[in-house]
This record gives C-alpha cells, structure tokens and sequence, in this order.
C-alpha cells in the first residue's frame, strides 16, 4: 500500500511537471538538454520533466518602449533635448531568444544612437519642422538592424524637441517678427484694394458723368434740329405756296430775294437823315417785285400782297 502511494505521487508530480500551460499571444522556447527543442504556442504543452525546460516566455504583441531624454547635436551646432517612443514586434521567438541577450535594452541603445545620426544630418529649423522625415529615417534604420534579431520595428514617434533657452527666446522673436511683418503686407493689402477701389468708383463716376452730358448734348442738338427742320419745313411751305400761286409767270427766287431787299430798306430807312443808294441790280429785283404783285392781284382771283417799299436814291 505505501508503495502504491509513492507511485500515485510521483505521478502526480511527474504529470504537473510535464503539462505546461501558455497563455494567448505568448510563446515559450523550450530547451531539451541544453538545446532548443521547441517553441509552445497557446494552450497545453507536454514537455519532458527534467529533459526539458523552459528558456524564455516571449509577448508576441507589439510592444511600445520611450527612451529618455538625450542631447543631441544638429549640423549647425545646437544641442537639443529629444526623446522617442519605439514601436516594435517580435516575430521570430527563437531569433528574439538567442541572437541578442537583451532585446529592450539593444532596442533602446540602438533608437538613441540612430536619433543622434539622423538629427546630425540636419539644421536646427529641419529638425523642428521635419518629425515625419526623422521618423520614417529611424524606424528604416531600426527596421533593418533588428531584423536579424527577428524584432520588426513597426513605428518610431518623436515625443519632445527641446531647445536651448537662448535658441528659444530667438525663435519668440522671430516669431513676433514675422507676425508683424504679416500684419504689415495685411494692412498695405488693404490699402491697396481700398486706393484701386477708390480709383475705380472715381472713374466710373467721371464715366458716367461724361455720358450724362454727351447724352444732354445729343438730346439738345436732336430738339435745335427739329425746331430747325420745323422752320425750313414752314418755309418750304411758303416757298411752296409762293411758287404754286405765281405760277409760269415768274421766278419765286427774285421774289423771295426782293423781299429781303425789301427788308433791309425797312431798317435802313429808319434813319430819315440817310441818304440811300440802290444799286442797279436792287431796281430789278424791286420792279420784278412789282410784277409778282400785279401776278398776285385780287384782279387774278388770288391773294393779294401788299408791298410797300421805302422811298430811296438811285
């Protein structure tokens, strides 16, 4: 019976010791005698007591690392405080087991010395305004000395750029700088727009005017040459009525040309100490008168004109 006993305990301690439990998105590289066996995924694993063991418990997740705080010197000599955050994978356990002794530790030296190189490279201004640029440079060069770790280094962030307390101050001022600056092309900007603007209103306006008095004008000359076209009608009529009441018998020029004769001498002899002198051209258009009034008598059944005519020196 006690023998019996020891057996069922040593049986119960030889099962404990050979089932081995992993956890999910864990693995666990086994040795058998000193050598890798193995590597125990999820789940129950048997393995063989005092044979085998266990070397390393591996987290496949992706796992975040932030370095500390380090100077780093740019191209152009200024030092800055600048950290990171690391994000990295392991994918290949064994590798990750045994190609390197401390995989946070190497991944950390390795971020900090990759930062120095690629920040080195660059000025102070590139390196402030260019995160994504150092970013992508160090996860590239991470990516491939890692490799052969069997780690994948998936992202690098830059956390903090720290620069020097002068450098600082320097930069405030160029910032108020260029902000005035701005504020400065802003206002002359507007005052240009204002003074094109002004200049545009002040030119239609004198546009508009013009057009306005050109307008006047036409409507002014339009009325003058109907009053104008009106009176030369009236007269054509005359002239008209004139010609159709002498008929053939006599030329209505040397009337109308007798009636201004007539005219004048009706002005002239508004003086009665001027002496007259009618040329002869004068006496025939008055005698011609004289026979357009015979032509006009009520005698002939029309219209009578009377002419007087003023009393003058030949």
């Amino acid at each position: 019976m006690p023998v019996v006993l020891v057996v069922l305990t040593l049986a119960v301690i030889f099962a404990a010791l050979s089932i081995k439990m992993v956890q999910q998105a864990n693995v666990k590289v086994i040795e058998r005698l000193g050598r890798y066996h193995k590597t125990a995924n999820a789940g129950l694993n048997v393995i063989l007591p005092f044979f085998d063991s266990i070397r390393d418990t591996i987290d496949m997740r992706e796992q975040i690392m932030r370095t500390q705080k380090q100077p780093v010197i740019t191209r152009d000599n200024v030092t800055m405080q600048v950290d990171c955050v690391v994000y990295w994978q392991v994918l290949d356990p064994v590798k990750a087991t045994y190609e390197i002794q401390d995989r946070v530790r190497g991944l950390d030296q390795m971020a900090l010395s990759t930062l120095r190189n690629v920040i080195g490279d660059l000025d102070l201004d590139h390196t402030l305004t260019s995160r994504d640029m150092i970013s992508t440079k160090i996860r590239a060069a991470m990516d491939e000395s890692t490799n052969r770790w069997g780690v994948k280094v998936t992202r690098v962030e830059l956390m903090d750029i720290e620069p020097p307390q002068e450098v600082k101050q320097t930069m405030e001022k160029q910032m108020t700088a260029e902000r005035q600056r701005r504020a400065a092309v802003t206002a002359a900007e507007g005052a240009k727009q204002a003074a094109i603007l002004q200049a545009e209103g002040e030119k239609q306006a004198v546009v508009l005017r013009a057009q306005g008095v050109r307008d006047a004008a036409i409507l002014e000359a339009d009325g003058k040459g109907q009053a104008l076209l009106r009176v030369a009608q009236g007269e054509a009529d005359s002239i008209g009525a004139v010609a159709g009441a002498i008929g053939q018998r006599a030329d209505p020029s040397q009337y109308l040309i007798a009636v201004k004769y007539l005219d004048a001498l009706r002005a002239i002899a508004q003086d009665a100490n001027r002496t007259v002198f009618l040329p002869y051209e004068a006496s025939a258009a008055l005698a011609s008168l004289g026979g357009i009034r015979e032509l006009l008598s009520p005698g002939d059944g029309a219209r009578g004109i009377a002419v007087d005519a003023p009393k003058a020196k030949a």
